[in-house]
């Protein structure tokens, strides 16, 4: 497994571990096959894995703490706080005050049985709340040896700015795929010139720029994908024409559309790092493989050509799913 570095001089693999869907929003939980793709995911090589207290909610770091606890594996911890969710419904307020992210914090250590977070991000943004003062109050955390790392998350250029007067940020992270290219704009070339790593969240497009879905009736019950715009029936269809453009370079180098996708935002700077999730063994070493495989000047031309010839149906989230983007 190859390494990068994110701001701040924190190394981690070249692709990480998203674990979100291990607990919910995509398929029932088996935590033992959690497990397993997580077991595998070191021996493999990767060495961060991305979790969230409000996935479950606190499930996902309930579960990553029994994983730690079983084996003491050598990774880095990403979290995140903010979000607050009533129960187990979608709705959600956000809560960036510097009280609960201590509240949070403490909260999180314990369910991950760990005594420092390697990465702490900011879910989502308040546009009701001081960024200065959120980042004082993680600035503190930091003093006090819980967290190592800031991080920021669907955050605008400007406010990223801001945040980064007070204090470092190590990583921003955004989704960011070929059908998700909003950070291209402003958010990346931000983080390219302050020296901040740059995390993508869903880089296959929640599964669907693998080939994975021909239809609405693909998706499960209670899958989140079920109330997304872009996995409407009329806009399913227009958007496979992103997974035409993949799977055409894809069969040319022996490779998959997934492995394309991810291979494709590898080469967007040596910063930049894409955390697919699984709950699959054989997904989890073909997503992992794609860090070697070399997409050249002429495939990156003829990828780009290609995608910007179609345009995205869809908005990516709901407008619930878009509170705190890009504030």
């Amino acid at each position: 497994m190859k390494h990068r570095v994110l701001g701040n001089g924190f190394t981690v693999s070249a692709i990480g571990l998203g674990c979100m869907g291990m607990s919910e929003f995509y398929s029932p939980r088996d935590d033992v096959t959690a497990m397993g793709v997580m077991d595998r995911a070191v021996d493999l090589g990767v060495s961060m894995f991305d979790t969230a207290d409000m996935y479950g909610p606190y499930h996902n770091e309930e579960l990553i703490g029994r994983f730690i606890a079983t084996r003491r594996p050598d990774i880095k911890i990403a979290t995140k706080f903010g979000i607050v969710r009533n129960g187990s419904e979608y709705s959600r307020t956000i809560d960036n005050s510097a009280a609960y992210a201590r509240k949070c914090c403490e909260a999180s250590l314990r369910r991950l049985g760990i005594e420092q977070i390697d990465l702490y991000y900011v879910h989502r943004i308040a546009t009701t709340q001081s960024i200065e003062e959120t980042m004082y109050g993680l600035v503190k955390l930091k003093e006090e040896g819980k967290i190592a790392h800031i991080g920021l998350c669907e955050v605008s250029a400007a406010t990223l700015r801001r945040a980064h007067a007070v204090h470092p940020v190590t990583a921003v992270q955004s989704e960011y795929s070929l059908w998700t290219r909003d950070v291209e704009d402003d958010v990346l070339p931000t983080c390219r010139q302050l020296g901040i790593g740059f995390v993508g969240y869903s880089p296959l497009g929640r599964g669907f720029l693998t080939g994975r879905f021909q239809n609405p009736d693909e998706i499960g019950p209670g899958d989140l994908r079920a109330m997304l715009p872009r996995f409407q029936s009329a806009n399913m269809q227009k958007n496979k024409s992103f997974v035409a453009i993949l799977d055409e370079l894809a069969q040319s180098k022996g490779a998959t559309p997934a492995q394309i996708a991810l291979a494709w935002i590898l080469t967007q700077g040596d910063q930049v790092v894409p955390i697919p999730g699984t709950n699959s063994l054989s997904h989890l070493a073909s997503n992992i493989a794609a860090a070697s495989i070399t997409l050249t000047a002429q495939e990156m031309h003829w990828l780009s050509s290609a995608v910007a010839r179609v345009q995205v149906a869809g908005e990516r989230y709901t407008e619930e799913g878009m509170k705190g983007v890009a504030v």
